[in-house]
């Protein structure tokens, strides 16, 4: 019998501060832009992220004005550069 694992960015709070934890440490390029991948991969691969919960988290962070997301899809930006964000 298999039993499930306590999922710890089932919590969609949990999840997008994670993100923008993951946003905040990465070399941003042109007008302060950051390729998806870049918090996409370690969110999914390192931490063991699911598809959803990233979805679910990248929609919640944008509800909050956290990032902004470009229409194509292709890369975020993160707001509120004087607020710490981190911080619960």
């Amino acid at each position: 019998m298999k039993h499930a694992t306590e999922r710890p960015y089932a919590d969609l709070e949990t999840a997008a501060r994670k993100l923008v934890e993951l946003a905040a440490n990465v070399q941003a390029v042109q007008d302060g832009r950051i390729y998806i991948e870049r918090i996409n991969a370690p969110f999914m691969f390192e931490l063991k992220g699911s598809g959803s919960e990233f979805g679910a988290a990248l929609k919640y962070a944008i509800e909050r004005g956290w990032l902004w997301k470009h229409e194509s899809g292709a890369y975020v930006k993160l707001l509120r550069p004087g607020e710490n964000l981190l911080a619960r």
